[in-house]
């Protein structure tokens, strides 16, 4: 219980981090809006018509951007470069002394600034939906309780792939790079460009193999109902596999990281 409260209070300081900086947040989630925004218009002009597209219908794809967007935004830009700037300011040192684990507050913190951020992005989606109707929504409780734990276990698979990427900083003296090729790879084999059902069949099944999946392709088939309940548990189990293996993946490339890379800042 006494470890649970200071990793409870590092996600309240999170929390109250952001609220403090809120004008940067907002600005932030403003400029993925314009970008759902823009990505709408040009799904609009592909479908130009058509009535269905690699399986799923006008209404289907314009619910798939919204989940995308939602899923995208609950562990944003501002998450994952609060973990690389520790190790390139230096101030990862002083983390090092506290009797805390580091990948476990880092996780904690994610989660904090995640309420605010989730909150703020079902506002966004609440009022596209007001502005754009044809939204397919899931009319069982059971696919909405479902869909919630895949939006959490799809965060956990994210935050396992941005805490490895962010640890590279250690061999590094910047993080631009690294996020940016982290978020193409992620926003390719994800599905969170295009559905994987678009890709050609071999990169289709190489992005299924892989944990990028989870992220975004598991919560929009659950939430547009494309699977059965069977299927669905199936998928969320596949989600905390690859979330308990990059866990495990982060614990041990920390411990490399800390005894044979010295630290860049502070």
């Amino acid at each position: 219980m006494a470890s649970l409260k200071k990793y409870r209070s590092i996600s309240n300081r999170s929390l109250q981090k952001v609220l403090a900086y809120r004008t940067s947040y907002i600005i932030n989630l403003a400029s993925n809006f314009v970008n759902l925004l823009a990505i709408y218009f040009l799904w609009q002009g592909i479908y130009g018509g058509r009535t269905e597209l690699g399986g799923y219908t006008w209404d289907q794809m314009k619910t798939y951007l919204l989940i995308t967007f939602l899923a995208n935004s609950v562990l944003s830009w501002y998450s994952e470069t609060a973990i690389s700037g520790k190790i390139l300011d230096g101030s990862v040192a002083a983390d090092l002394l506290k009797p805390i684990d580091f990948q476990s507050a880092r996780f904690a913190e994610t989660l904090g600034s995640s309420l605010l951020e989730g909150g703020m992005s079902a506002t966004i989606i609440a009022v596209f939906m007001l502005m754009i109707p044809g939204i397919s929504l899931p009319h069982s409780p059971l696919i909405w309780l479902l869909f919630v734990l895949s939006l959490f276990a799809a965060m956990v698979v994210k935050f396992g792939i941005v805490y490895l990427a962010a640890l590279l900083c250690f061999w590094s003296t910047g993080s631009l790079g690294i996020v940016w090729a982290r978020i193409a790879i992620t926003n390719l084999l994800s599905g969170a460009l295009v559905p994987l059902v678009f890709f050609p069949g071999w990169l289709e099944k190489l992005a299924m193999v892989l944990p990028f999946q989870s992220i975004i392709h598991t919560p929009t088939v659950i939430f547009l109902e494309q699977v059965d309940t069977l299927e669905i548990v199936t998928m969320i189990g596949v989600q905390c596999f690859w979330g308990g293996a990059l866990w495990i993946a982060g614990k041990l490339m920390w411990k490399w990281a800390v005894r044979q890379v010295t630290i860049h800042g502070g």
